[in-house]
C-alpha cells in the first residue's frame, strides 16, 4: 500500500501534503482498529492515530524509516505499539493517583483492570488488521480505476456474495458481464494489493 502513493520516501518532504494525506488515508483505520482491539477507548484510539502520525513525521524528519533494519509494516507496528503502551501507562498513572487521593479501599480493582503494557500481544491483531487494511486500500484504489457499473457488479457478486442470477436482475446486465467484471476487478485488486 505504501508504493501506491509514491512510497515512504515521499514522506521525507514535509511540504508534500498529498503524500501525507495519502499516508493518513491509507493507515488511520489500521492504527485505530489495533488501538481499539488493544482495549483503548474510541477517544484514546483517535489520539493514538494522531500521535502515531506525528511520530512517523518526526522520525521521517530525523532520517526516517530504514528498510535495511525492518519492513515498513514492522516499523509502523512498533510506532503504533509504543503509542498504545503510552496510553495504558497514562491510565495506570491516573488510576494510582486517584487511589492515593481517595480513601476508598475498593479502588485497587481499578488498577488491577488496567493491562500491563508489557503484556500487550499485538502481533496477531496487527497482522490481521494489516491484511484487512491492505485489501480495503486496494479496493478503494481499484474503485477509482474501473467504471462505476463494473465496481457495482464486483461489489454485489464478490464482496456481498450475491448469486450471479440476482446480480443480473438487480443491475440489468447479462451473466457474461458479471463474470467479466468479477475477473477484471478481482485481478486489479490482487495486483494493487
Amino acid at each position: 500500500a505504501c508504493a501506491s502513493y509514491g512510497g515512504i520516501q515521499a514522506l521525507r518532504n514535509w511540504s508534500d501534503h498529498g503524500s501525507w494525506q495519502d499516508f493518513f488515508d491509507t493507515y488511520w483505520k489500521l492504527i485505530y482498529a489495533v488501538a481499539i482491539k488493544a482495549g483503548l477507548s474510541e477517544a484514546e484510539a483517535r489520539d493514538v492515530v494522531q500521535e502515531t502520525v506525528v511520530a512517523v513525521a518526526k522520525q521521517m524528519r530525523d532520517g526516517g524509516y530504514d528498510r535495511t533494519k525492518s519492513s515498513f509494516k514492522n516499523w509502523l507496528c512498533l510506532i503504533t505499539r509504543r503509542r498504545i503502551v503510552d496510553h495504558f501507562r497514562r491510565r495506570t498513572k491516573v488510576a494510582k493517583q486517584s487511589l492515593a487521593s481517595s480513601d476508598d479501599t475498593n479502588g485497587t480493582d481499578t488498577v488491577a483492570r488496567i493491562p500491563d503494557p508489557a503484556s500487550l500481544e499485538l502481533d496477531s491483531v496487527w497482522e490481521e488488521e494489516w491484511q484487512k487494511n491492505l485489501l480495503d486500500a486496494a479496493i478503494e484504489r481499484v474503485k477509482q480505476q474501473v467504471t462505476p457499473k463494473q465496481f457495482q457488479i464486483f461489489d454485489l457478486s464478490v464482496l456481498r456474495d450475491l448469486p450471479v442470477g440476482e446480480v443480473t436482475k438487480l443491475l440489468k446486465v447479462n451473466t457474461a458481464q458479471v463474470y467479466l467484471a468479477r475477473h477484471r476487478v478481482g485481478a486489479l485488486i490482487k495486483k494493487e494489493a
